[in-house]
C-alpha cells in the first residue's frame, strides 16, 4: 500500500509541475527525448540488450521447461497448445514470438 501511495503523490507531483510548465517545456522535453532515441549509440545499445534479453529468456525457457517436464498441469498444456494453434506455430529463433528485430 506504501508503494501505491507514493506512485500517486509522484504522479500528482508530475501532473502539477507539468502542467506548470506549459506546452512550450513539454515540446523542448519531447524534442530532446526524439533527439536522444535517434542516437546511434542509444539505438545501438537498446537493440543489444533486446538481443541479449531474447537471449536470457530463451536460456530461461529451456531450463524451466526441463526443470518442470512433464509436471504441468493439463489444463496449463492444452491453454499452451491452443495458443500456439491459433497462432499458426510460428517458430522463431527464442521460441518466444518476438521478432528478431
Amino acid at each position: 500500500m506504501r508503494y501505491r501511495l507514493t506512485f500517486l503523490a509522484g504522479l500528482a507531483l508530475g501532473y502539477v509541475l507539468g502542467t506548470r510548465a506549459g506546452r512550450e517545456r513539454y515540446e523542448q522535453l519531447k524534442k530532446s527525448a526524439r533527439r536522444v532515441a535517434q542516437n546511434p549509440a542509444v539505438r545501438n545499445t537498446a537493440e543489444t540488450a533486446a538481443q541479449q534479453g531474447r537471449v536470457y529468456a530463451g536460456k530461461a525457457f529451456h531450463t524451466v521447461s526441463d526443470k518442470v517436464g512433464e509436471r504441468v498441469p493439463e489444463s496449463v498444456a492444452h491453454r499452451v497448445r491452443s495458443l500456439r494453434d491459433r497462432n499458426g506455430d510460428v517458430r522463431t529463433e527464442d521460441d518466444w514470438g518476438t521478432s528478431n528485430t
